[in-house]
Order: C-alpha cells, then sequence, then structure tokens
C-alpha cells in the first residue's frame, strides 16, 4: 500500500540528529537539529496487518533490512500507521527514524518463544534478576549511530502483565526483557511517544553516548513488580526533559554496572542532565542512583523536577563490594508532594551477581548537593546509612519540608558528613554542626560547569 505523496513529503520532516552548538548549563541545552530523512516507507507495505492478532515481526525485520540500504544515502523512515501492531523483538539500524502516527501502538507479544534469548550485559556478568542469560528487548539497537523513536503521541505497548505474573510467581528461565534498548549506540533520540506496561525497564541505554530522551509518557500499574521508567546505564551525554512517569518501582534509574563485572568494564555513567520531568513511584523512588553503580556515575544535573505519591523521592543505593562512586551531583529546583522518605542514601542495599565479588571493594559516595527543594505531606525528611569504612558526604541547602509525623523522625543519621544551611526541619547533626561547604558539589552559572566548592 503506497502513501500519498503529501504524506510522504510532510513524513521526511522527521528527521536524523545532529548536534550543534556550546555546551552551556547541561546536556539538554545541547541544540540538537534533525536533518531530513529522504526515504519513507510504511510498515503496510511489507504485508504487515494492524489487528492485534496478526504476528507482524518479519515485517518489520524485513522492513528495516529493506531500509538498511539507505544508510549511506542520508537514512530512512519507518511510518507505523493507526492501528494495533503485534510483534516479537526486532533489531533497528543505523538513520533510521521508527515513526509512530497517533493511534498507531507497537504491541509486545505475550509469547515468550517470540523474545530473543542473548547473553548478559558483561557489565552484569548475569541477567539482571536470573543467572544465566536474558530476554532481549522489544525494539533495540545494537552499536547503531543516528537513530530514531519518535511520532505524533503513538504508543508501544509491553503487555507486560504477562510478563509481572511469571516473574512473581518464580516462572521464568530467563531475565525478563526490556521494551525499548540501546546496546553501544550513540546520536540516539526517542521522543513524541507513549511507553505502556514493560516487562521490566522501559528505555534502557547501555554503553551509550549522546541519548536525547524528551516528551514522552511513561506508564505501568503501581502493582507492577520491578517496572522502570528509564535507565542511562554506563552512558554518557544524557538529556531527559519534559517527561511524565510513572511505575511500579523506580521513574528514573542511574546506574554503571554490577560489582565486579561493572569493575573490570569501567564504563561510567556521566554528564547526564534531568530536567521538567513528573516522576512518581510506587514502591521504589522517583529519582534513583544505582545499586548496580560499580562503573561510577558522576556529573549529574538534576533541576525543575516534580517528585510524587512515591515511596521514596531521591535515593543513592550502594552496597560493600560494589566499588564504583556516585559523586558530583546536584539536585536543585525539586517539588516533592506525598513522599514517604524524601531523601535516602544507604550502603546496604541489593544483592550481589555471584560469591565472586570482593567485600573490600567500598564505593564512594561523595560530593552530593541537594538544594532548593520543597516539599509538601512528607512522613520522613531523610534517612542517611552509609557504610563504617566509606561513610558518605552529603550537602543540603534551602530545604523546607512539611512533615506529616513527629519531629523524632525526621531524620536518620550513621556514617555520613557534609555541610547544611537552610534546611527544616533541622538535619541530623554530623550536617548540621560541619563548618565548611568544601565537600559540596554546585553549578557555576557563567560557563555551565560543575565545580566543588
Amino acid at each position: 500500500m503506497k502513501m500519498p505523496v503529501a504524506l510522504l513529503l510532510l513524513l521526511a520532516l522527521c528527521n536524523g540528529i545532529r548536534v550543534f552548538g556550546e555546551k552551556s548549563n547541561g546536556q539538554c541545552d545541547h541544540k540538537l537539529t534533525l536533518d531530513p530523512r529522504p526515504h519513507t516507507v510504511s510498515i503496510l507495505e511489507f504485508g504487515a496487518v494492524a489487528d492485534g492478532k496478526t504476528l507482524n515481526t518479519i515485517a518489520f525485520q524485513n522492513a528495516i533490512f529493506y531500509l538498511k540500504s539507505f544508510a549511506d544515502k542520508g537514512g530512512a523512515q519507518l511510518y507505523v500507521p493507526p492501528g494495533r501492531w503485534l510483534t516479537g523483538s526486532f533489531n533497528l539500524t543505523s538513520h533510521l527514524t521508527l515513526f509512530l502516527e497517533k493511534g498507531a501502538v507497537i504491541l509486545g507479544s505475550q509469547d515468550p518463544a517470540h523474545w530473543d534469548i542473548v547473553e548478559p550485559l558483561p557489565s552484569y556478568g548475569r541477567g539482571i534478576e536470573l543467572p544465566g542469560r536474558r530476554y532481549r528487548s522489544l525494539i533495540n539497537g545494537y552499536m547503531l549511530h543516528d537513530v530514531v523513536i519518535t511520532g505524533d503521541n503513538g504508543t508501544i505497548d509491553g503487555q507486560g502483565l504477562v510478563w509481572w505474573e511469571w516473574f512473581t510467581s518464580h516462572s521464568l528461565n530467563y531475565s525478563r526483557p526490556h521494551l525499548v534498548e540501546f546496546v553501544s549506540s550513540e546520536y540516539v533520540l526517542v521522543s513524541n511517544i507513549i511507553l505502556l506496561n514493560a516487562p521490566a525497564f522501559n528505555i534502557h541505554p547501555v554503553y551509550c553516548s549522546n541519548v536525547h530522551i524528551h516528551n514522552i509518557s511513561v506508564y505501568a500499574l503501581p502493582e507492577s513488580p520491578y517496572t522502570v521508567g528509564i535507565v542511562p546505564d554506563s552512558s554518557d551525554n544524557v538529556c531527559i526533559e519534559d517527561c511524565n512517569i510513572t511505575m511500579g518501582h523506580d521513574a528514573i534509574a542511574l546506574k554503571s554496572g554490577w560489582d565486579e563485572y561493572g569493575i573490570a568494564y569501567g564504563r561510567p555513567t556521566t554528564n547526564v542532565h534531568i530536567r521538567s520531568v513528573h516522576l512518581q513511584s510506587s514502591s521504589g523512588s522517583s529519582l534513583a542512583f544505582g545499586s548496580e553503580m560499580s562503573g561510577g556515575i558522576s556529573d549529574v544535573q538534576v533541576e525543575q523536577v516534580h517528585l510524587y505519591n512515591s515511596l521514596s523521592g531521591i535515593e543513592f543505593r550502594t552496597s560493600r563490594g560494589r566499588g564504583g562512586y556516585i559523586k558530583e551531583i546536584i539536585i536543585s529546583d525539586v517539588d516533592l508532594r506525598n513522599i514517604n522518605t524524601a531523601f535516602s542514601a544507604t550502603g546496604y542495599y541489593g544483592s550481589h551477581p555471584d560469591d565472586k565479588f570482593d567485600p573490600d571493594a567500598f564505593p564512594v559516595l561523595e560530593k552530593i548537593t541537594l538544594q532548593n527543594i520543597i516539599g509538601i505531606n512528607v512522613t520522613m525528611a531523610g534517612n542517611f546509612t552509609g557504610i563504617q569504612d566509606s561513610p558518605f558526604t552529603i550537602c543540603l541547602s534551602n530545604i523546607s519540608l512539611s512533615i506529616n509525623s513527629g519531629p523524632s523522625t525526621s531524620w536518620i543519621c550513621s556514617y555520613v558528613f557534609g555541610f547544611s544551611e537552610s534546611v527544616f526541619p533541622e538535619p541530623c547533626p554530623e550536617l548540621e554542626n560541619s563548618s565548611t561547604s568544601s565537600s559540596c558539589f554546585s553549578i557555576l552559572k557563567p560557563n555551565g560547569r560543575a565545580a566543588v566548592l
């Protein structure tokens, strides 16, 4: 089925990625432009059927194989019109735009036989949930350059309910798949779409550079087990902005590998900018760091965020044996509503991939600044539980929380140091009595660079 020329010209406006301009206050301030894709085809041209029942995996695979031939000719676009397009897992290619029209729904098959089995990520050494291999994600990119998933608020629905049931009943032989995963790719854009009901993670860029995610909505049922929205993992130059995310577990979680495998792989998550997002988490954290952070997490700027109806607002997670670091983090201009624990940092979170981890690999958590934060209907202000052999350093500034419990439970602190000013309720003595801000992290506006003060 051929589309009218006018429609093809309109769709050609969905383009390839180009980034220009000087770095300003964060990765999201990079200028991002889109070069036209000179070639466009519809998934209908490859025999796909939009009845929600016919399996279209072959159609997607054939379409992308065909469009791969245009990689050196300016790239191409695969147009998905309105309808319900059932598919198993498939791979994208470089210089490709996957465009989902309004009313288009890509449905993940509920038959695990339609999802490939792949080797674990080297920085994890095994599946995140089970030893051994894992299910491939629904939509995948491996070693790609210039790839776009966008549309007019089209939808990718993982139909994750069956996967959640298999997970809770311990019926799976492999770790659950994600909805969208990019591995070792660069110049990735995801925008103007809706993601629903992922089996596990929704968007997982791992070992990637220059990733821009904006103007998307992500949702899973509150009771969905360990579903996570966006997971930058051992990736750099990442922007997440103007997103609405509601998850069963974490809304956004930054990671970088697991224990000895993450240490050996040695790729950090760094230069991440998150702003203008609305995050909600039922059983986890609106914004989480770790606990798999053995490759390191640093140079993260979070601003103008709204966190609500969550078990935890902002949480830093690690454990003895992780190694690695979480440092040079600044989180500012935050609105908290209906949060159990506003801030949490723990050195006793999560498990280990096997018994080969080094118990003397202590993680470092330092140069963390939380500032300009208002919270309403918060149960506990903060719970900072560091590690005796590797205490945490955290700085608090200009924070006002409306606590709905007694003052004796506002803060819990152990093995944590730092600095605080203009914080209510008054924080722990370990922070309250510090006399210097030299261990704090801040943004210097003139050149946009972060610095230790």
